[in-house]
């Protein structure tokens, strides 16, 4: 009887979350260093990101070059919130905008003054882009290589609006909110605990949010038009609009990071839409593994991680790097470290002889 690779297994699969989130738990018990609290609640931003992606590339086929767009103007809508919080009746206008001329408050800001709203809008306004995006793209049935620089020539055309708006947008200097986050009256201290379960509890919401959509009907055909869109059309559903909801899921989970990422820096800029961040994100879930929602995570965390630490040391040097090490994932373990795991294990299981073709090559979206 031929043994199962653990690594296939669902419980197995659950059982590495509650691992993985219960060292998580540890860290902010453990150290009383508030610089490296907060890079670590950026680490749990990055690796939301790489999740978001990982469901819409590994387990939707679709290669989203531009999920920087919905990360970008998540981060916006906080900032902005965070923003007008700092601002009064008397004092409506951003400094910024003073510099530029302006006598009144755009009318785009005014719902952003309302911090319930704002949050709102910061969530919304990204999630509905994709959904329209998508929608006009895979109705078209747009896909693949083609998706993929449509994504991109959006993400390159976005970053220039932003620029140019500098009256809206304060240009390629960003908005730089004064003050923390305020909830009520609670101020999030981008520097303290509850920044870091702030952030890692969104992790955890969207990684279970993601498995459950995998294990359900929904992700059985996201995962099968995946492998065979026509023969998916051929059995009577709609391709189209499971494209469209798993890309838009996605975008909410990148808008969430956004919204993350700007409480934690108090600092947002077009750099968010730039073309080399939305790369980044490929690369974070490409060497952890896009069929692995855990595995893209972890991606994230190395890649950051020894980017913060060896970063500094090769300055640019460290793009080559990093590209290198990148080629050689791709052609070595084209499903990323998860593959390597997952071949380990069955071997493992196996007694180092190979059970079958089947057993010993990493599935492609086994997790």
């Amino acid at each position: 009887m031929l043994k199962q690779n653990p690594y296939q297994n669902v419980r197995y699969q659950w059982g590495a979350y509650a691992v993985f989130f219960a060292l998580i738990a540890l860290i902010p018990l453990s150290m009383d260093d508030a610089f490296l609290l907060n890079q670590l609640s950026t680490y749990g931003v990055y690796g939301i990101l790489a999740l978001s992606l990982s469901l819409c590339w590994g387990f939707g086929g679709i290669l989203n070059l531009g999920q920087g767009i919905a990360f970008g103007l998540g981060a916006y809508g906080m900032a902005m919130t965070m923003q007008m919080q700092t601002q009064d009746a008397a004092d409506p206008i951003p400094p910024f905008m003073l510099n530029n001329g302006l006598d009144a408050l755009p009318a785009i800001w005014e719902p952003f003054a309302n911090t319930g709203l704002g949050i709102f809008l910061a969530l919304a306004v990204p999630t509905l882009y994709c959904l329209i995006f998508g929608a006009l793209m895979f109705q078209a049935r747009v896909s693949g290589p083609f998706f993929a620089i449509m994504t991109l020539a959006m993400l390159s055309a976005i970053y220039t609006v932003f620029i140019d708006l500098q009256y809206l947008t304060n240009g390629v200097n960003g908005i730089s909110p004064p003050q923390s986050l305020m909830l009520g009256s609670l101020e999030v201290d981008p520097y303290s605990t509850t920044s870091f379960w702030g952030v890692y509890i969104v992790l955890l919401v969207c990684t279970i949010a993601a498995k459950l959509i995998t294990l359900s009907k929904f992700g059985l055909i996201v995962r099968a038009q995946n492998n065979d869109a026509e023969r998916v059309r051929f059995l009577g559903y709609n391709v189209a609009v499971y494209e469209t909801l798993i890309y838009t899921i996605s975008g909410l989970m990148a808008a969430l990071a956004g919204c993350c990422f700007a409480y934690l820096t108090q600092y947002v800029s077009p750099s968010q839409f730039d073309v080399s961040f939305s790369i980044s994100i490929v690369i974070w879930a490409a060497i952890g593994g896009r069929g692995s929602l855990l595995w893209a995570i972890l991606g994230a965390f190395i890649v950051q991680g020894a980017q913060s630490y060896l970063g500094d040391e090769f300055l640019n040097t460290w793009i080559l790097i990093l590209g290198f090490f990148f080629i050689l994932v791709v052609r070595f373990l084209p499903t990323g470290l998860a593959g390597l795991v997952e071949t380990l294990l069955g071997r493992l299981v196996s007694g180092g002889i190979s059970l079958s073709p089947g057993i010993e090559q990493p599935s492609k979206s086994s997790e």
